[in-house]
Parts: C-alpha cells; structure tokens; sequence
C-alpha cells in the first residue's frame, strides 16, 4: 500500500465522495480506487472555488478537498485559497510536494511555507508513519473552531512509496463545540433588552452553525431588526418585517438608517471586521459581539461584552434569558418602538427612488431590471444564486431578496473577479436538484471561462448570467480619463455567446428588457435536462449609481 492509498482511504471515511484536481497527483489515481469521484478542471483557482462553493452550501457539513501537482498545479492555486481564507471556508488542501531529499533546495516551491498566511493550520508530512496523526489533525482544524482551509503538504516520495507494514487504523473526526458563559450571556441578554434601538447584524457564522430558526425566534422574541453581513445573506428571510437587508459596499436605505438610529449593535456569528466592502459606522455604537473565535474580540472594533461560542448554542441561551427574564416581568414580547411599521416606511421611500431602474425599458438593458427579473423568473426557494465582484455585487446586494437559508452566496472579504463560476458548479454539487446561478460580468468570466467546459464535462448544468456591459463598469470614467482616452484601457468585448456554444453550453443572448424573463426561464430548464447555460445580457455599462455606496 503506497501513501496515497492509506490518504484516499482516510478521506473515505472521512466521508469525502469527490475531490478537485488537475494532474497529476498520486491522489488522483488512489482516490479513483476507493470510489471518491476525482473532477478535473482547467485551472486550480476555478478548483479551489469550487470546493469552496461546495462546502458553504452544506455549511461545512461536508468537506470540499482539493489536491495539486507538485510545484506549479500547487503554486497557481493560490488565488482560491486566498479567497477561501478571507472568507472563512473550511476546505482540506492536498498539495504534493517535491520528495523530501529535495527540501531546501532552490527553486523548490514549499507550499506549508508558502500557504502559511492564507490557511488556519499547515503541516507537512515527514514519514509515512504519520500520515494518520496528520490527517486527524487536518480534519480536528477543519471541523472546530473557527472555518478556515486547512493544508497538509505531501512530499511526493511519501505519495508513491510503500508505507511501513503496521497498524493504520483511523477513526473520523467528530466536531465539538461549546455554548457560552453563563454570566456572559445574561449580560448579553441584559443589554439587548434594555437598549433602545438595537440592531442584530447575522454572520456567516449563523449559517455554518444552522442557526436561522434561533435567529428568527431570537428577534421576533425581542422584537429586534436584523441586517445581514455580506456572507451572512441568506441567513434570515429578507421578507421578513423585521429584515433591514445585507450591510454591504452597497447597501439597502432600510441598513442606513437603522444603523445611523441604533444605540446597540448586537453581533451573531461575525467578525466585525473593517473592511472596505462593508461601511465602518459602529465606532460611537455599543457593540455586543457572539463569535466562536476569540481572537475576533477587539480586532478591529472595542467590544463592550462577548460570548465566546457556538452561535446556535449561544443563541438559544439567549433566548432562553429572554424568556425567563419577560416572564419574569409578565410579558411575552420585548416592548419596542413599532420596528417593523418603521421598516416599512423606509423601505417604501427608498424603493421609490429605486423602481424606475428596476422595471426600466431602455436599452442597453439597465442591470438593475435585470436582477429584478431574475428573481421574478426563478422559484427562489429552489435557487442559488452567487454574484461576482465589481458591479455584479454593487448591484445585487440591496436588491436580490433572499427568502431561504444558503439561497444566495454572499462574499467580499476577498473580492477576486471570477469567483462565481467554480463557486456555483460547487452548489450545484452539493444540491443537485437545485437551480444554481453564477451572475458575472463581461470581464470576470473573461478570467475563468473557459471552465464552463469544466460544468459541461463533469456534469454540473449551472446558469451563468452575464451582466455584459463591454466595459469595466465599476470604475467610472474619472480614475484613468487618459490611460483610457489614449489607450482604450476601460473597454472590454468578446462573443461569449458562441464561445459557450463551443464549449457545449446551451447559449443565448438577450438585448431587448421584455426577454429577460422568458429568457432566463429558458435557460433553467436547459439546466434541468442536464445542459450547462449561458445566458447573455447586454447592459448599459453607463450605469454607475448605487444605493448608499459607502454610506
């Protein structure tokens, strides 16, 4: 039995049935043995996303693993994992590695030095002996604690050499976790109830923990509107009364003013991280922060109380204080302002603003008609959708409303071009029976395209939406008016249409506003008979407002 045998048969059991690759890895072949499916694609950065998007859909209860050739299959993943870092996704890497008589020796690429600021934990593995301890080890990071990638470097000669005949035996990981303090949590209660116009900002951490029903409970208990982070969307229904949108670069008027009014920002499941893609506005705020991460505590943010948890744990602590303490005082509810009346009214202001670009009839196709079609088309209950960076997530972030959990894929730590595409064939892995839709620029699927062939080739029909505007729409004209003028540096171009047909997606393109939904209708059920799409649509690249933009 070489290396990658035992590997292959510790992820077996680990419950791992695919893995990403691109050869060649001994892992490949090993894998393929053991009857975990290895899905190629053409690029290790798409690979990566994938895994990713994989396992954000099912909240880490399952793990997405990708594994790398030595040297430059490892060095050009570097992208993904980056991504997947600054967004907090636990995925288990598998580099091969030069033998071990090669370490040190230049130019040979280390990928447990190289990963080290963009993974939670690395290892490497020295002796076959090991290959037990390290991938127990791997799986205890992945599945604890905070979600993060993981990597576990492998020299190649441990990949194909026969290991040493003794006992293997390998019992999966089990993920623990813990509620918080007590004390802690009382105080947090205390302050939630007391404050006289709290927020509730929901993190990612939420949808790792499957916390939304607790969430719900939680805020209707305390009658508390909730705001989302940008990979908390999806979290809570944004139908709901009580539902502000996601606190994003761009924003909903409901997340301004609400935040502009609020006394206490009460955090579950986030980070509280300043970051350029989600506007700073907490520093004269009370903030109450529930994360199962310590090191979030004070990073960015002087937090006045924590609890340090598991959000599903902890959230139902508090709403068990809640309850205990309005029992105590012969109430069922919290007695608040009419928060949702007041919702309403904003909300109704700032739409009006926004509905003459949401139903526009002029061409080039406003994009914000298009993401009102979009949901109009689809049954967003049996959808995901992901936008992509630049104008994709400006646009879609205030105004695609989310109504389950994980129906959209909110991101923005990282904002790489391009992400969408592997993250969606991703979802569509992990639900198979649901319509899973990448809405992409011209110029981020200019730089992963080509991995439609991928979606077509391994069976994953996802739609791919293209906001094509020919143009680099997020920068207006005034960041670069001479590099453009003289070198047309701005403008982008391309037929996306036949290239998809090429590859064997079914492929359409749509300029008139009155074909949007038909047309995407069209594309989901080519999607349903097991077809990849690509669906086109030509936008006014002259576009450039967008709602509370920073604030």
């Amino acid at each position: 039995m070489t290396g990658a045998d035992l590997i292959a048969q510790i992820l077996k059991q680990e419950g791992i049935d695919f893995m990403g690759i691109i050869p060649f890895n001994s892992l490949e072949e090993a894998a393929a043995k053991v009857g975990i499916r290895p899905m190629i694609f053409r690029q290790e950065r798409v690979g990566v996303n994938m895994v990713d998007g994989y396992t954000r859909v099912t909240n880490g209860k399952r793990t997405g693993v990708f594994s790398m050739q030595a040297g430059p299959g490892a060095e050009n993943a570097f992208a993904g994992i980056a991504h997947a870092y600054a967004d907090s996704v636990p995925i288990l890497l598998l580099p091969a590695a030069a033998p071990r008589g090669r370490t040190g020796v230049h130019p040979t690429f280390s990928p447990s030095r190289t990963y080290e600021g963009v993974t939670k934990w690395v290892g490497r593995l020295d002796m076959p002996e090991r290959i037990v301890h390290d991938m127990r080890r791997a799986f205890s990071q992945i599945r604890m604690g905070r979600p993060s990638p993981v990597l576990l470097e492998i020299p190649t000669d441990i990949l194909r050499g026969e290991i040493p005949d003794m006992d293997y035996k390998y019992l999966p990981v089990k993920p623990y976790m813990s509620a918080g303090n007590p004390q802690d949590v009382q105080e947090a209660a205390k302050i939630l109830l007391s404050a006289n116009r709290p927020v509730i900002q929901a993190g990612q951490g939420v949808l790792y923990a499957e916390a939304w029903d607790e969430l719900m409970e939680l805020a209707e208990l305390t009658q508390t509107p909730v705001m989302t982070t940008m990979a908390g969307k999806s979290v809570f229904p944004e139908g709901h009364a009580l539902a502000l949108g996601a606190r994003s670069s761009t924003t909903t008027g409901m997340v301004v003013h609400f935040i502009n009014h609020a006394d206490v920002i009460f955090g579950v499941g986030c980070s509280f991280t300043r970051i350029h893609y989600g506007a700073d506005l907490f520093d004269d705020k009370i903030l109450v922060h529930i994360t199962n991460d310590q090191d979030d505590i004070n990073k960015d943010y002087t937090t006045d109380h924590a609890v340090i948890g598991d959000a599903k744990l902890v959230l139902r602590q508090l709403i068990d204080e809640v309850k205990a303490t309005l029992k105590s005082q012969g109430r069922e509810r919290a007695d608040r302002p009419d928060f949702a009346t007041e919702i309403k009214a904003v909300k109704d202001e700032w739409m009006k603003e926004w509905t003459p670009r949401l139903n526009s009839e002029a061409t080039p196709i406003n994009p914000y008609r298009a993401i009102n079609d979009l949901m109009k088309a689809v049954d967003r209950k049996n959808t995901i959708v992901v936008h992509d960076s630049g104008s994709p997530r400006d646009q879609m972030m205030p105004f695609y409303e989310t109504v389950s959990p994980r129906g959209f894929i909110g991101w923005g730590k990282s904002t790489q071009l391009g992400y969408s595409l592997g993250v969606a064939m991703g979802a569509k892995m992990a639900e198979p029976d649901k319509l899973a839709i990448a809405v992409i620029g011209d110029y981020g699927f200019g730089m992963v395209g080509m991995d439609i062939e991928t979606a077509v080739r391994e069976n994953l029909p996802i739609l791919t939406i293209i906001l094509n505007n020919s143009t680099m729409g997020i920068y207006t004209a005034d960041r670069f008016p001479t590099a453009h003028e003289l070198y047309n540096t701005k403008t982008t171009g391309g037929d996306f249409v036949k290239m998809a047909e090429a590859m064997g997606c079914y492929s359409e393109r749509v300029d008139q506003p009155g074909e949007i939904i038909a047309a995407i209708q069209r594309s989901a059920d080519v999607t349903r008979s097991g077809q990849p799409a690509l669906l086109e649509i030509v936008t006014d690249g002259a576009e450039q407002v967008m709602s509370y933009r920073g604030f």
